[in-house]
């Protein structure tokens, strides 16, 4: 590759928020921005070894993200260092945005799991969801984001999952 700037990768820093604070920041790489769906793929970002017990994120993880400037969630396809797909991490998120080379979005505590076989689905974080208060504090954003929850676990189960990542 010469040095065109062209040619060069785009790199964002993904910037989870959550409660009007940064939880995680992290570098990763720019694959595609059609203005309405951003794509990037990050490594693991996490320290160490996370078991959730259906899946285990772990060094060598690689996540092809996928986040939506018009939709309350983001997809996280998730391989190992070998490239063996795990499954789906999805995050019930606000709309991303973009400013500069930052991709912010805020964690709105409910997430959804599907094994690469779509197998198992999981609805995750239903109890820390109802904890936050958002519900109160900001009852469409509440219904937005079980709405979202909704739509991506019937995806999941009907396997037209993958058709989100197109």
């Amino acid at each position: 590759m010469s040095g065109n700037s062209a040619e060069r990768a785009l790199h964002l820093d993904v910037v989870l928020v959550k409660a009007g604070r940064t939880k995680i920041r992290y570098p990763a790489e720019l694959l595609h921005d059609d203005g309405s769906r951003i794509t990037v793929r990050a490594a693991w970002a996490g320290e160490g070894i996370r078991d959730f017990g259906f899946v285990r994120f772990e060094p060598g993880d690689v996540f092809t993200e996928h986040y939506w400037r018009d939709r309350w969630y983001a997809v996280k396809e998730v391989r190992d260092a070998r490239g063996t797909l795990k499954g789906w991490y999805c995050d019930i998120t606000r709309p991303a945005t973009v400013s500069g080379c930052e991709l912010v979005v805020e964690d709105l505590d409910l997430d959804l799991w599907r094994s690469a076989d779509g197998s198992t689905v999981l609805r995750l974080d239903e109890d820390e969801f109802a904890a936050s208060g958002l519900a109160t504090r900001d009852p469409a954003a509440a219904a937005a984001a079980v709405h979202a929850l909704d739509q991506l676990e019937l995806l999941a189960k009907e396997g037209s999952f993958e058709t989100l990542l197109r």
